[in-house]
């Protein structure tokens, strides 16, 4: 799965809006090594101002099962852990944009995103049961609260392929798109956005995940933390400014 900036000019830029594009048409599901490119591109939206990070996983991705020469110790420890790991920590909205088939590891790293779109052509495997392999990259994790049990369960061990209209309709994922207007829609989405108070998309980014485990009591009581520091932010004042003048507001982001 290795990753690379598909050129500059779709390194969108607009007053306050960057967006990084990440573009997978190699095999989903390979050695793991080319992982590696991916730890240092979530660097780069942590200290480059980025606000958007969307994957694409195109029509010429394919599975290919992985023989008993890889490590997998070190491709889940060293690639596929930090990825997810990274992806729910960081606070900037994640979109996973799915152009073709997102087999497992590929599947699940596109589950672990804030908002998974597809196009109209693309599928998702949990492949892991054809080959004698258990899932991993946080699969077991994210589809039961994504599906509920009873159908993640089913996936996990038939290793059926899912298509983006049964995604969509199962809660795996939140939109489709006609494949013509694919790449068009997902920036639209990034850009609309970016637009947004990300400081407070970033919090409930927080909440969001805390949600997995609190009791309702300590979820009370962060959101009631979160919606302090979300209050005190400039994006807060710029959005009550906004409504009292009937404006579109301006965000920055802090």
């Amino acid at each position: 799965m290795k990753a690379t900036i598909i050129g500059s000019d779709l390194l969108q830029k607009n007053d306050s809006v960057k967006f990084l594009e990440i573009n997978t048409n190699t095999t989903i599901y390979n050695e793991g090594a080319d992982l590696l490119d991916y730890t240092s591109l979530f660097d780069m939206l942590t200290t480059n101002n980025i606000t958007q990070f969307h994957f694409i996983w195109t029509e010429g991705d394919s599975y290919k099962p992985l023989t008993e020469q890889f490590r997998f110790k070190k491709i889940l420890e060293e690639h596929y852990n930090p990825i997810i790991t990274r992806i729910r920590a960081i606070e900037k909205p994640m979109i996973a944009a799915v152009n073709g088939v997102a087999a497992g590891a590929g599947a699940n790293i596109a589950l672990a995103c804030d908002i998974v779109v597809a196009s109209e052509k693309a599928s998702f495997i949990q492949a892991f049961s054809k080959i004698g392999l258990v899932p991993d990259s946080a699969g077991s994790f994210f589809l039961p609260r994504l599906i509920g049990f009873q159908k993640a369960s089913a996936l996990m061990l038939l290793g059926d392929k899912v298509s983006a209209a049964q995604a969509q309709d199962l809660g795996m994922i939140y939109k489709v798109f006609p494949p013509e207007t694919f790449l068009q829609e997902v920036h639209s989405l990034a850009l609309h956005m970016a637009q947004l108070p990300t400081k407070a998309l970033g919090l409930t980014k927080k909440l969001l995940n805390a949600s997995f485990n609190n009791t309702l009591e300590q979820q009370l009581a962060l959101e009631s933390k979160l919606q302090i520091q979300a209050a005190n932010s400039n994006d807060y004042k710029e959005g009550v400014s906004a409504f009292v003048e009937k404006r579109k507001p301006n965000f920055k982001g802090n």
